[in-house]
């Protein structure tokens, strides 16, 4: 310090600035160090190296990896991320490297010792790998399970409602069940299918527990198809589980259309003929079939002798549809149906006779014809046309049906039947006595008007000029019923009838003839 006239003069210096530290040597166990523990995903070579933002870049990578990944699912991260974020770290490490390699260490001074931290560091994402693979087994898991439980509600469902409304829900519980065996067979939900099965099973198959054995049918059917479709080593006893409870549906269930009268039995006992022809159920059939044809039998001597006889001729068709395996059961049916044949044949008969009685005449004709014509040897034959006669007379004056006709002939009144008709004509009558004459038709003659019938001087067959066909019969004392008919059964024609009460001490003549537009005339 001097002085001078003004006084001392005071002065000072500022020291420059120091420079930035001169770059390390090159290391190469450092370049290395920062590397590894940039590879850890937590940027912590960056850290090591004062590389802030570098190290902000990493962990907010890091943090977006696990946004992504978590919670874990089974369908795991994304190839693309991951193979993003690997590229990623791969980078980062190569660029410690080089930031490392002539940069020291904010920590630990020596290289080893951090080399040594990143292979520890190592650590934390192939345990994140780990711990990763054992959360997504665990996510495939309860996604499995719920798939599982998905299929229970299904079968869940499905109970207690008609099959044909199920069989939707119940298919696609079954197939469910099949892809977790099929597909995770090391799965905890499939080692629970096995016990799902059997429930399954219970299910389909309650209508048989419930002794419901037409019900049952469907859905046990559904379950044999099921068992075809279906390894046995993977359905154990279910594999064989329908098959005694289908038999015995198809047996319960025909049986009881059977005696119902249906028309389904046949298609049930000929399933079970056919798919279970050595099971005890099977053998039942033809019993069930010969108790059916003894109550028929049975029954045409009863109230609704033609309802029987319809019965049997049914029970024959249906029964002669059926075919056994068994030879012996194919003979036995056989048998069955011949025996239903010959008795509906000669029940005809029974049902004729009722049907007189309750005047359905037109339909105890067709019977009683028919029967005639199918049963020659019959004991009843004879009875049989007449009441057929009886039955046609009836049906133009029902009064001659009153009285079931019997096969008494002859009598002590005698009737001359003559023909007035050009046509060949039948006469039928019935009354004590029932039968029926044939007269040739009368040559010369001609149908008469209808107003001259009506005149009071008519008298067919009178003209002693011509010669009329006739035929003299012997009747008995009593009422009888005419009725006069064209032979050939002319289409357009009416029969005429005619009523008689025949007494003692009289002869009688019976003249039929022919008016133009009015049919037959007495």
């Amino acid at each position: 310090m001097s002085g001078d006239q003004f006084g001392p003069t005071y002065g000072f210096a500022v020291p420059p600035m120091p420079s930035a530290p001169p770059p390390a040597p090159a290391d190469p166990l450092r370049a290395v160090a920062v590397a590894l523990l940039n590879l850890s995903g937590l940027g912590l070579g960056y850290v090591l190296v004062r590389r802030w933002i570098l190290a902000a870049v990493c962990w907010a990578a890091t943090v977006v990896l696990l946004f992504v990944a978590l919670p874990a699912d089974p369908d795991g991260v994304s190839g693309g991320a991951l193979t993003a974020y690997v590229v990623f770290l791969v980078l980062a490490a190569a660029h410690g490297a080089v930031v490392g390699l002539r940069t020291r260490l904010m920590w630990p001074a020596a290289a080893p010792v951090a080399i040594l931290l990143g292979l520890v560091l190592l650590a934390v994402p192939a345990g994140g790998v780990v711990l990763y693979d054992g959360a997504r087994d665990e996510a495939t898991e309860e996604m499995l399970l719920d798939r599982l439980e998905r299929a229970d509600r299904l079968v869940s469902k499905a109970e207690g409602k008609p099959f044909g409304s199920a069989r939707s829900d119940l298919k696609d519980a079954w197939r469910e069940y099949g892809d977790l065996r099929d597909d995770h067979p090391d799965s905890r939900a499939a080692e629970r299918v096995p016990d799902r099965m059997k429930s399954y099973y219970s299910t389909v198959g309650a209508p048989y527990a419930q002794k419901k054995y037409c019900d049952a049918i469907p859905p046990l059917q559904y379950l044999r198809t099921l068992s075809r479709g279906t390894d046995k080593k993977d359905l154990g006893s279910l594999a064989t589980w329908p098959d005694d409870r289908l038999a015995t549906s198809l047996y319960e269930c025909g049986s009881d259309g059977l005696a119902a009268g249906d028309a389904v039995w046949p298609t049930h006992f000929g399933e079970l003929l056919g798919t279970f022809p050595e099971s005890e159920q099977a053998a039942k059939v033809e019993p069930a079939v010969g108790s059916a044809v003894d109550k028929a039998v049975k029954d045409v001597r009863g109230d609704e002798p033609c309802a029987a006889v319809d019965r049997l001729k049914a029970l024959s068709s249906q029964v002669e549809g059926l075919k056994g395996e068994e030879a012996g059961v194919e003979q036995a049916l056989a048998k069955e149906v011949g025996r239903a044949d010959k008795s509906a044949g000669s029940g005809a008969y029974d049902c004729g006779v009722d049907q007189y009685k309750d005047g359905d005449f037109a339909d105890a004709l067709s019977t009683m014809n028919d029967f005639v014509d199918d049963n020659k040897g019959s004991k009843n034959r004879e009875r049989a046309k007449k009441i057929a006669i009886a039955a046609e007379i009836a049906q133009t004056v029902p009064a001659a049906g009153k009285r079931l006709p019997t096969t008494a002939s002859g009598g002590g009144i005698t009737v001359t039947l003559k023909n007035d008709s050009p046509d060949d004509i039948t006469v039928l009558f019935t009354g004590p006595v029932t039968g029926s004459v044939t007269l040739k038709g009368c040559g010369s003659c001609t149908a008469y008007s209808t107003s001259s019938t009506l005149s009071l001087g008519f008298k067919p067959c009178s003209d002693s000029g011509k010669k009329y066909p006739q035929r003299t019969i012997s009747l008995p004392v009593g009422t009888t019923y005419f009725l006069h008919k064209p032979k050939s059964g002319t289409s357009g024609t009416t029969p005429a009838s005619d009523t008689a009460k025949l007494s003692s001490g009289y002869i009688y003549t019976e003249c039929a003839y022919t008016t133009k537009g009015f049919g037959l005339g007495t």
